[in-house]
């Protein structure tokens, strides 16, 4: 006997039902944000991007979590932020705020007693308010110096109760915030790069193609004159799958590949005879050194081929890699 039977009252078509209305409804309630971003949305982004203090993101409940997610956001993407919880600032947190930053309150009524006890704390101060609610007329707002609404026309629960269209609709305004405050701030791959260190986007984001790719030593090379059997050896030998055609001065002039080679047995050419300018590619994808290591996937899986010769803009080769090579440096 099962020990947890489904509640008599579950059915599967209204889950499907209700999953299906829920995003709808929450997907609605961010598209309604589009017609009320105006210049308080703009005054907000130029008060922080000239604050020379740091964003406190604070929030009770629900909102809480979301403020949360607002200041880790902006942390990561070039504006200082932490999160302060607002019933703890009543006892001794406040002090971590000091009268240079600013406070973005959330609250969906805009009544939340814990936040609205520390307002007067933060006016005291000096401190700045950007007020993000769901009521334009409450407490929070009137007393904020700057208020975003995030309200909605109703929440996703059935008893319109539970928040979850409200709480989407503030976490998607924080994030429209702080994509506008890393865009104004110039905030780019690199500074992204520098606070995410960790795990596989530091390391597609660091990489470039210069520490990935194998030197100039071991990337087989033969002179245009050479036997097409002399570069097949060098290819096999090289364990590129390429073998890269140069002159004397060890410019790139083409390419052979381990395709080259199976479309030239399947066209019965003849490889016993003949240099190996006679079939190689006189034309060869390149990339820079100093180009990002995911621009090489890109192109490769772009162009279906599964290597690469790395040469300067002059065309001098300073290596090569293939698609094994940025699996091992974990970049793809």
């Amino acid at each position: 006997m099962n020990p947890n039977p489904l509640p008599a009252s579950f059915s599967p078509e209204r889950a499907l039902m209700l999953g299906r209305q829920t995003l709808a409804i929450e997907a609605a309630a961010v598209d309604a944000l589009k017609n009320r971003i105006n210049g308080e949305f703009s005054a907000a982004v130029e008060m922080i991007l000239i604050s020379r203090g740091r964003l406190i993101v604070s929030g009770m409940g629900k909102s809480g979590h979301i403020a949360r997610k607002i200041a880790a956001t902006m942390a990561s993407t070039g504006t200082p932020a932490y999160f302060v919880h607002p019933a703890e600032a009543s006892h001794g947190d406040l002090g971590m705020i000091t009268r240079h930053d600013i406070l973005l309150a959330l609250s969906n009524s805009g009544e939340s007693e814990e936040l609205l006890r520390i307002v007067p704390a933060i006016k005291r101060q000096g401190a700045n308010l950007i007020a993000m609610t769901g009521v334009a007329d409450s407490t929070l707002a009137r007393e904020a110096d700057i208020h975003l609404d995030a309200g909605v026309a109703q929440e996703a629960c059935p008893h319109n109760l539970a928040p979850t269209a409200s709480t989407t609709a503030a976490l998607a305004l924080g994030d429209a915030l702080a994509v506008a405050l890393l865009d104004a701030r110039g905030f780019g791959p690199d500074d992204f790069a520098r606070s995410h260190p960790g795990g596989s986007l530091g390391r597609r984001l660091l990489t470039h193609v210069r520490d990935v790719m194998r030197p100039l030593a071991r990337v087989p090379t033969v002179l245009p004159g050479a036997p097409i059997g002399d570069a097949i050896v060098a290819m096999s030998r090289g364990g590129l799958g390429l073998v890269a055609i140069v002159n004397s001065e060890n410019q790139v002039i083409g390419i052979f590949t381990d395709g080259d080679l199976r479309r030239a047995f399947e066209k019965r050419l003849d490889l016993q005879h003949g240099s190996i300018a006679d079939v190689m590619h006189p034309t060869p994808h390149h990339i820079g050194p100093d180009c990002l290591a995911v621009e090489a996937v890109e192109m490769m899986e772009r162009l279906r081929i599964n290597g690469l010769l790395v040469c300067t803009n002059d065309g001098q080769l300073q290596g090569a890699l293939n698609m094994h090579d940025l699996f091992t440096a974990k970049v793809i």
